[in-house]
């Protein structure tokens, strides 16, 4: 798989990410949200998150949507753009406010985890098919999507199919399915994901949200039609299935310090390693390395390891791979991470 458009050529950035993000709260301390007494804003959105990762790991990105025309979405253009990415086809909306939430400091899949969305009636959800414009979505070799866009409203669930839908010269589609039941109501979710999938050309999926099914093949036997799909199993590792090619790899050790925005990560780990052309099994490793740099740091995002760093661990042997221990700061010294590659 090679994403289309010709690299550093004039207006082609190397990838366009489309979807809301949010100022997001994160407490000061564990406990339930009706107890913190403080929280520390950041930003929060999938899409966004993928943009801000490949900005920082040297790569062009773009990221499209709609915030309100409020002191939090002039937040959100500034942290944004101060990585790097291209914000300037983001509307400001003056009639629909930027979106926020508030979430507990624990796991998000634990059972005390708890996320307060103030999202209803926000910018992003008025997106539609004539906002942007395809001008501003097909600049880029790769166009990142998730199925969080699509849970907004029925016109960013019209914009979705319109991006999804298979014409000729598109970009590179990428669909992060992204299955949030909390942000769905009347729809068939699962049906409608489906459906968004299999118009993508590079798929991502979560095990545990792929719609009851319960490995990596029966995965692929429900979404045969993108050429490159990639099942992630948690700690275990990821899947890729590419054609008729099928590659495993796990994923390191991880001293995990927050378990979010590692989602987010590996995809953008792997559409690097994809932009450069690198192997299937290093484009998995990149996206392991990419998810590993979130979990081991608190918030959303985190700073990824330099790309000489992330080249020298993706080239690893499988037995030193499979020995690798990745913990708090890693990233920043790759003295750190090479001592965590022990013999037994």
């Amino acid at each position: 798989m090679t994403p289309t458009g010709p690299r550093n050529a004039p207006g082609v950035v190397d990838v366009v990410a489309l979807g809301e993000s949010m100022v997001t709260f994160r407490p000061s301390r564990p406990g339930r949200l009706a107890d913190v007494p403080s929280f520390e804003r950041g930003i929060g959105g999938a899409e966004s998150n993928v943009a801000c990762v490949l900005a920082a790991a040297g790569h062009s990105a773009r990221w499209v949507s709609r915030v309100g025309d409020d002191p939090f979405g002039d937040h959100l253009m500034e942290a944004i753009g101060g990585y790097g990415v291209d914000v300037a086809h983001v509307r400001r909306d003056p009639d629909r406010p930027t979106g926020i939430y508030f979430r507990t400091a624990g796991d998000r899949a634990g059972e005390a985890h708890e996320v307060a969305y103030y999202r209803a009636g926000s910018a992003a959800s008025a997106m539609s098919v004539t906002d942007p414009g395809p001008a501003a979505l097909h600049a880029g070799r790769v166009l990142h999507l998730s199925g969080i866009t699509a849970a907004l409203s029925g016109s960013c669930l019209d914009l979705m199919r319109e991006l999804t839908a298979r014409r000729p010269g598109r970009p590179l589609v990428s669909f992060d399915v992204n299955h949030r039941p909390g942000l769905w109501r009347d729809t068939d979710a699962p049906r409608v994901l489906r459906d968004l999938a299999r118009g993508a050309d590079l798929v991502f999926v979560g095990q545990d949200e792929a719609w009851g099914l319960h490995s990596a093949e029966a995965v692929r036997a429900a979404l045969p039609e993108p050429e490159v799909l990639v099942v992630k199993q948690g700690s275990a590792g990821a899947t890729v299935f590419e054609k008729r090619d099928v590659t495993s790899v796990p994923a390191p050790q991880v001293e995990v310090v927050a378990a979010v925005g590692a989602g987010d990560a590996f995809a953008a780990g792997f559409l690097s390693a994809t932009l450069r052309g690198l192997p299937v099994r290093d484009r998995l490793r990149h996206g392991h390395l990419m998810a590993a740099a979130a979990l081991t740091a608190p918030g959303d995002l985190a700073t990824p390891p330099a790309r000489e760093h992330a080249d020298r661990l993706a080239a690893l042997d499988d037995t030193a791979w499979g020995r690798l221990r990745l913990g708090p700061g890693w990233t920043e010294d790759p003295q750190r991470a090479a001592e965590e590659v022990r013999t037994p």
